[in-house]
């Protein structure tokens, strides 16, 4: 039998990185504590991430991919079915690598290329949901003044970026883990659906009603 090839040590690096700031947040890792957690030697690590921000940074890159071709696809989104499911996914994304939401506003503080990149996410994000809401209007899914699409666009770029903030203010101790992952991800696109609700035909709105029953909870 062939043996597989073990995986290189800077992806294995990435992979412990990315989970260990998810669980601790990043400012309470250290990188002797990834390589600890890895079982090699600091001087390893440093060889192929010489400092803890290219190791952040590398994360942030995949990040920015995977976000990338996901929001492609709000050009497709033509009613309230096909917004829940790109909506779950974009937030499926940022749990992925929720480390960079929850400590977001340090990571800008002490991170230039974090700084710049990410204004370039939320742009992009912004273009996407003004495109989501743009095929929804021409789909006769919601009747939408073109003067109120771009602060629409901007108030659900809001949910988006600061949803898990919210859920961990409310649950510092569990909001993060991985076992409330699934309820976090619902809650998150429930509301920023929510805001299109004044505006959806009555059908598409007693369907996001149908959606989001289920998971209705006092904030």
């Amino acid at each position: 039998m062939v043996k597989k090839a073990p995986r290189r040590t800077a992806e294995r690096i990435l992979e412990v990185s990315l989970e260990l700031f998810n669980r601790f947040g990043e400012p309470n890792v250290s990188t002797t504590l990834i390589s600890a957690e890895l079982g090699i030697s600091p001087g390893n690590l440093y060889y192929h991430y010489p400092a803890k921000d290219e190791l952040i940074n590398s994360l942030f890159e995949r990040y920015e991919k995977a976000l990338g071709d996901l929001l492609q696809a709000s050009d497709g989104v033509r009613n309230v079915e096909d917004a829940w499911f790109f909506l779950h996914s974009l937030f499926e994304i940022v749990w992925e690598y929720r480390f960079l939401y929850r400590d977001l506003n340090d990571l800008l503080s002490k991170n230039r290329l974090l700084e710049t990149r990410f204004q370039g996410v939320l742009k992009n994000k912004t273009r996407a949901i003004r495109s989501l809401l743009s095929g929804m209007s021409r789909a006769g899914a919601i009747d939408l003044d073109a003067r109120e699409l771009e602060p629409t666009a901007n108030c659900m770029v809001v949910l988006l970026t600061y949803w898990l903030s919210f859920e961990y203010v409310r649950d510092p101790r569990h909001a993060l883990e991985p076992d409330n992952a699934q309820k976090a991800l619902l809650r998150g696109a429930q509301h920023v659906l929510n805001l299109l609700a004044p505006y959806l035909e009555a059908g598409q709105r007693q369907h996001l009603l149908q959606l989001t029953g289920a998971y209705q909870q006092p904030a």
